[in-house]
């Protein structure tokens, strides 16, 4: 937070403290709504309601939008009816169905019978569509214009109705089934002569998608085309919403929270860390820590079957730590990449064989140099430079090892996040957590059994 926001904030404290609620107002009002939520999030329930309830209507909507979902359960648990039925006719309809999804049922019910009746079919209508689809992120104020309207009459029309939608900047051509036929630019129709029918000047190859689309795919297309705003179409081809650009970037920016949590071995969490309680917390780790324990045992399985080979060479222990790290680093790596590419589209299942090859090329180069590198490392360091045939062996065992390990860490880390889209898992939850367990059993596999052959 810098400087001069953070004095605003002592200052509206201070005038709330000394009930100057006027100049509270004042100041309170030259705060994006941002910034205002953050300022009420900082204070404690009682100042925060005090503070909600001298908010003018239109200003407490745009910044309860803001709040975090607790803070808003606040809100409206000590808000009067009359005050939440207010502000849930200024939220967008789509900031109106965030708040609901976060609200326990009670909440919701009270919420409801307090919204006007189009408000409350239209946030119905939005609460139907499936979590995490495009329908449930889009809003329904947008824009929309006849192509028979001439340029005067669009951007007339534009003037009456478009101070309440989201954005003014595409307008959206819909005939009278409420069909998708075209759109036209705001920059468009300013610059056409006035008597052009918008018909003529419309485009036609539109991008869109479908309600039931999952609303990363709908992001992606924004990302991708640098759109403004996407139109969501329902299977019949009716216009039914938008996705602008602003909702499309808190959609990427929470799917890449999830992909990093699970990445991590972490079920995905909705609330900011400092809110989330320990027992939560707890109980999105220990499912994975259990099932990584689990897996383990299996190279400690490994340890065991060759603790005779271990007895007669203890010298080989000392190399273990090595060589698991490496194969798990190195499948890590992979999947990483991989992941990302799966996620952008940059991979589809068909290149598996294209992506294996790669790896294997890499891998192959990387392993060689590692293996170089750490057969010149462990006689000059580790046996200092004792050239005796056992040492000998041992580092060229160890060195073919680090050769061995990494195509097969690369072909581990490659092939599971493919393998788990193929079978309509999320392939973050193939990461390095669950691989660098995999390749740490492979890698002991191989190395012992070369030490078995050779010594």
């Amino acid at each position: 937070m810098d400087e001069m926001l953070e004095q605003k904030y002592e200052e509206l404290n201070a005038l709330l403290s000394e009930k100057k609620h006027r100049l509270f107002l004042e100041l309170a009002g030259d705060l994006s709504p941002v910034d205002l939520a953050d300022f009420l999030a900082s204070l404690d329930d009682e100042t925060l309601l005090t503070a909600f309830r001298l908010l003018p209507k239109d200003v407490a909507a745009d910044a309860f939008a803001e709040l975090d979902s607790d803070v808003q359960e606040t809100v409206i648990r000590s808000t009067t009816d009359t005050r939440l039925g207010q502000i849930l006719d200024e939220l967008a309809v789509d900031d109106a169905v965030d708040v609901l999804q976060e609200l326990p049922a009670s909440l919701v019910k009270r919420v409801l019978r307090r919204a006007s009746p189009e408000t409350r079919a239209l946030i119905n209508k939005f609460l139907s569509y499936p979590e995490g689809s495009a329908g449930s992120v889009m809003t329904a104020e947008f824009l929309s214009l006849s192509e028979n309207f001439t340029v005067k009459q669009a951007i007339e029309h534009i003037r009456g109705t478009g101070i309440d939608k989201e954005t003014v900047y595409m307008a959206y051509i819909t005939d009278g089934r409420s069909m998708l036929r075209g759109i036209v630019s705001l920059r468009d129709l300013l610059f056409a002569a006035e008597d052009t029918r918008i018909g003529d000047i419309m485009e036609t190859d539109i991008l869109s998608a479908t309600t039931l689309e999952h609303r990363e795919v709908a992001s992606e297309l924004i990302s991708r085309y640098d759109l403004l705003a996407l139109p969501i179409v329902d299977n019949e081809g009716r216009l039914v919403g938008i996705i602008t650009v602003d909702d499309a970037v808190d959609v990427l920016k929470e799917e890449a929270t999830e992909d990093i949590e699970k990445m991590a071995g972490i079920a995905p969490s909705d609330k900011p860390y400092m809110k989330d309680s320990v027992t939560s917390i707890y109980k999105k780790r220990i499912p994975w820590l259990l099932l990584l324990m689990l897996l383990a045992t299996f190279t400690g399985g490994i340890i065991s079957h060759f603790d005779g080979l271990l007895g007669s060479y203890v010298l080989l222990t000392a190399f273990m730590p090595m060589l698991m790290n490496s194969g798990g680093n190195a499948g890590g790596q992979t999947s990483v990449t991989v992941i990302r590419a799966l996620a952008l589209d940059e991979v589809q299942l068909r290149d598996i064989f294209r992506v294996w090859y790669k790896e294997l090329r890499v891998a192959l180069i990387s392993g060689i140099t590692l293996g170089v590198v750490n057969f010149i490392k462990t006689m000059l360091i580790d046996f200092r430079c004792d050239f005796s045939p056992e040492h000998l062996l041992t580092a060229a065992i160890v060195s073919l090892t680090l050769v061995l390990i990494l195509p097969v860490a690369n072909l581990i880390g490659a092939s599971l996040p493919i393998l788990a889209k193929r079978l309509g898992f999320d392939p973050a939850v193939m990461a390095s957590p669950f691989i660098t367990t995999i390749v740490d059993a492979v890698s002991l596999l191989i190395f012992f059994s070369l030490a078995t052959l050779w010594l």
